[in-house]
């Protein structure tokens, strides 16, 4: 049961990214993977970032597209930038190693805290976390049981950084934007969290999240 006499009382939820967050970045797959195929640094990154609300990748990640219809749409566009890949092999490379401090300091901001992870995700391999090894899927389905609300962008039509996605967040907790703290690997995620009056976490490192994190609550999360 949550304490409702939280340390910092001016915040009411804590919401957190998932990939790049609890989990490796995908970013270090993406590169690993761009290394072996003789591919240009950031090429997958670049072709994500191109036409990003209506691309390939925006259009899975809203449940738009099937995994197939993905596959070819991103080889498109990869073809277009000049390197054919068919999506279907950058799907394996969504699911990053999960990082137990991070875990451990959302059970301790839960006892204090509304908690809602939100995550751009597509309907591929077990659960939220987009994994095909049902073993890892299982360890990351007892995360997400510590939430009090998972927010996935491939169910709810729209995702980050569209506005409407934080809205609903903070609509399912019952908070005001000005009452919560949001987590995310990504900038231009945090941007309209941020012009919503959330305050925001660049998360660079899983312990320079948690200190940062720390520093907001006043609470150590250790």
């Amino acid at each position: 049961m949550r304490n409702q006499d939280s340390p910092n009382s001016d915040i009411k939820a804590v919401l957190w990214d998932f990939g790049g967050v609890f989990t490796t970045s995908p970013f270090e797959a993406f590169t690993k993977f761009e290394a072996e195929r003789g591919l240009p640094k950031d090429f997958i990154r670049t072709i994500n970032a191109t036409n990003p609300d209506t691309n390939a990748w925006a259009k899975m990640e809203r449940n738009d597209v099937s995994k197939a219809e993905f596959g070819d749409l991103f080889e498109v566009e990869s073809r277009a930038a000049g390197h054919a890949i068919n999506g279907s092999e950058i799907l394996p490379l969504l699911s990053g190693r999960l990082q137990p401090e991070m875990v451990t300091a959302l059970g301790i901001v839960a006892k204090h805290y509304k908690t809602a992870c939100l995550t751009n995700n597509m309907q591929t391999g077990h659960g939220p976390s987009m994994t095909g090894d049902a073993g890892k899927a299982a360890e990351i389905a007892k995360v997400m049981e510590i939430f009090e609300q998972v927010v996935e962008s491939s169910k709810v039509g729209v995702r980050k950084p569209e506005p409407e996605f934080y809205k609903i967040a903070c609509e399912m907790l019952a908070v005001e934007p000005s009452q919560a703290v949001f987590m995310d690997d990504l900038g231009v995620n945090l941007k309209p969290a941020k012009a919503m009056g959330m305050t925001t976490i660049k998360v660079l490192s899983a312990a320079q999240a948690i200190s940062d994190l720390e520093g907001i609550l006043g609470i150590s999360l250790g």
